[in-house]
């Protein structure tokens, strides 16, 4: 991931093995702690700044990232392997989550203010006069991710969320795309000076190697961490942070296989279409998306089998991809290797040869529910375009593996009208295992939006009741101070009488809108 070299590092094109690009300066701890030191010297003034004003502020980086858009999406695309039209589509998901985060503040409710006027003559005990407001907790940390070199990385969602929430931001740039990330730190650093913001409100490091992240994570100035990756790499954040002298809270996207129910109904009218949909989700992208399909579970019996034997014939048929390091290819590689070995599992299907340097070919394996939840490895994330289909005896059977899965980011179920039953028997045991539920769907689009959660149990996430996408995300980077009889002079703006900001208020148990 980046060609070290005596001044600096390169990155590496994925599709040939050779380094590319300009060669950019390697940061080191040094570098953290200044960039973490101008961090906590801006975030009272940052934080004090009007909601109006950071929804401004989010909207010029928005701007400043589509007047950059030829030179960002050539960089994306030499450096990830990844399509143009996709790396295009990417970036209008970053500049949107930018806009919803700035629609979100001048929203207001995201403050959750909430006014419990006093009742000086209440008995037994007066009541005093108490008022609430979450404020932001202080400068963040955040990760790029490999597979989003845009919506999850340098100006994504992480950074989109913090910077909305009042917190200064320190990103710790993915090493795959060095250049990208310049780019797009390039574009927050010009909204910061035209918006008349502190210095400190953001900062970039980059570089090769482990020990600049863990050097970010452990700086006492930082006070919470977004992170989109692996589940080694956000436990051994996780491990960091919670090692520190203060325990900060890491908020990390890590690990899904993203189960796939095939009702009995739906499977025995349409099995074929159901494949076709399930090889287009699962090599969407070479497979490298957090939301893949890697696991289908049904009922025995001949509809199963039209299914299989579709799914093989779409997955064999489909051309290999570009994967976005020769890390992640190998690590696939590998996977699909030991999966194969695995005793009651068969593979079906594989992708076509592909040509050139770290091809994801896909794979498709099949086994019993049995095999299934008697080998921790099968509940693995495959990295990449590899699926497994699941065989279950009955019905029985099914509810209980879906009962033995570890925590997901998504669950799908594929239903009839016929099929409601059983539905209603899974919602349950599903809804404590995942953050969404797609109904005849599936699960690779994330749309960024209000109601969105992208979220789940331990592994999916490190914290269940956050979501890295949509509004929701605002949460992780803000706390509640509650203020008790403070004198009116003394109340900061959200909180006085006369609503400056316009917020709506819960007041004395009420909603009260401006």
């Amino acid at each position: 991931m980046g060609e070290q070299t005596s001044a600096g590092f390169r990155a590496i094109d994925p599709r040939t093995g050779r380094p590319i690009g300009p060669e950019l300066a390697i940061d080191d701890a040094t570098s953290v702690a200044a960039a973490a030191a101008r961090a906590e010297q801006a975030f009272d003034a940052y934080r004090a700044t009007p909601p109006e004003t950071r929804a401004r502020f989010l909207e010029a980086i928005a701007d400043a990232l589509e007047s950059r858009r030829g030179e960002i999406v050539a960089a994306a695309v030499a450096e990830s392997g990844l399509p143009e039209a996709r790396i295009g589509g990417e970036l209008g998901r970053t500049t949107g989550q930018m806009r919803l985060f700035a629609a979100t503040l001048r929203r207001g409710d995201w403050l959750g203010v909430r006014l419990d006027p006093a009742l000086p003559e209440r008995t037994p005990l007066p009541r005093p006069d108490l008022r609430l407001r979450r404020i932001p907790v202080g400068p963040v940390a955040v990760f790029g991710a490999s597979n989003f070199p845009l919506a999850f990385s340098v100006a994504g969602g992480d950074t989109a969320s913090a910077l909305a929430a009042g917190c200064p931001v320190v990103v710790r740039g993915h090493p795959a795309h060095p250049y990208t990330s310049a780019l797009a730190g390039a574009a927050i650093a010009e909204a910061v000076r035209a918006c008349g913001l502190p210095e400190g409100v953001f900062s970039l490091v980059s570089g090769p190697g482990i020990a600049l992240g863990q050097s970010l994570v452990r700086d006492p100035r930082i006070m919470a961490v977004g992170f989109t990756g692996s589940r080694a790499g956000g436990l051994a954040i996780a491990r960091s942070a919670a090692e520190r002298p203060v325990p900060i809270p890491v908020f990390a996207e890590m690990s899904s296989i993203n189960p796939v129910f095939l009702c009995p109904d739906a499977l025995e009218s349409k099995a074929e279409a159901l494949a076709d949909g399930f090889a287009a989700s699962l090599t969407l992208g070479a497979g490298q998306f957090c939301t893949n399909p890697g696991l289908v579970v049904a009922v025995r019996g001949p509809a199963l089998d039209r299914f299989v034997a579709q799914a093989g014939k779409a997955l064999a048929a489909s051309p290999s991809a570009t994967m976005l390091t020769p890390g992640i290819h190998a690590a696939y590689a590998r996977g699909v290797e030991a999966r194969g070995q695995v005793e009651g599992v068969a593979q079906v299907a594989a992708g076509l040869v592909g040509e050139g340097e770290n091809q994801c070919r896909a794979a498709l394996f099949v086994t019993d529910a049995g095999r299934f939840m008697a080998e921790p490895s099968l509940s693995d994330e495959l990295f990449g375009s590899s699926g497994l289909v699941v065989a279950c005896a009955d019905e029985a059977e099914l509810l209980s593996l879906a009962r033995a899965l570890e925590g997901q980011l998504t669950a799908t179920l594929h239903l009839a009208e016929a099929d409601h039953g059983v539905a209603a028997r899974l919602l349950p045991i599903l809804e404590r295992r995942c953050g969404r539920i797609l109904c005849n769907g599936w699960p690779t689009g994330v749309e960024v939006s209000n109601a969105m959660v992208h979220g789940g149990p331990f592994p999916s996430t490190s914290d269940s009741r956050t979501s890295s996408v949509g509004s929701l995300a605002i949460d992780r980077f803000l706390r509640p101070v509650c203020y008790q009889n403070l004198p009116a002079a003394l109340l900061p703006p959200e909180l006085s009488d006369d609503n400056p900001y316009r917020l709506p208020r819960l007041v004395d148990g009420r909603i009260e809108t401006a």
